[in-house]
């Protein structure tokens, strides 16, 4: 079911990220790392839709949602950058299937940190964050989205590694099978996956290969 929301405030959140914040209409629900389908209420950009996770909680009085912008690909994220406060939008009903299923390791790429901020931030408020790990890849340190709140929910739990430049509280390179082997405890917890299509496959096999239970591994369009 479709349904138009107002855009009551946007902020910068990295050079290339952008925080929606937007009314929430009465009744709409949706769960921690769950996503809708949205597109930009203007001519010639109603049928452009693309899925995007919400950054809120469910209990919060409006809806957000954390974008990234590639203004180098013609659609919705690039429209986004043009949007202004009052500027509407078209969401659909919930659903994703990256859900918290206990205390476990949050692998993310990039713009795959946005389920997992929720989650992190309703672990917070619930006051369940311990156990939790969060292992977070960028290309460079200004790439990185929401490092202080992240490090303030997880300390020294939540772990950033940079691939293409080395800086003091970073760790250098790929999440690969050594970074892994290194940092991951108990390959038997939850891992909760989420990146690029290649990321992710690669770090689903090299999980398996460690011993990871399939049914541990979470992951978008996991069926």
């Amino acid at each position: 079911m479709e349904r138009t929301v107002k855009i009551l405030e946007i902020n910068q959140i990295t050079h290339d990220v952008k925080e929606f914040v937007t009314e929430k209409p009465e009744g709409y629900a949706f769960e921690p790392g769950q996503a809708t389908v949205v597109s930009i209420n203007k001519e010639g950009l109603r049928n452009e839709k693309r899925p995007f996770t919400f950054t809120s909680l469910n209990d919060d009085k409006n809806l957000e949602f954390t974008i990234k912008i590639y203004s180098d690909v013609h659609g919705v994220t690039d429209a986004m950058d043009d949007l202004q406060e009052g500027d509407e939008l078209i969401i659909n009903d919930a659903w994703g299937a990256i859900q918290y299923k206990g205390p476990g390791y949050f692998i993310a790429g990039g713009a795959g940190i946005t389920p997992f901020i929720a989650i992190l931030r309703q672990l917070k408020k619930d006051g369940k964050v311990d156990g939790n790990m969060l292992f977070f890849s960028n290309k460079t340190s200004e790439d990185v989205i929401l490092k202080d709140e992240l490090r303030d929910i997880l300390g020294d739990n939540a772990v950033f590694t940079l691939t293409r430049e080395e800086g003091e509280g970073y760790h250098h390179g790929r999440i690969d099978e050594e970074f892994l082997k290194k940092h991951v405890s108990d390959f038997s917890r939850p891992f909760y996956v989420c990146g690029t299509p290649e990321m992710t496959r690669e770090i689903n096999q090299v999980l398996e290969k460690m011993g990871a239970p399939s049914d541990s591994i979470i992951f978008e369009g996991k069926s």
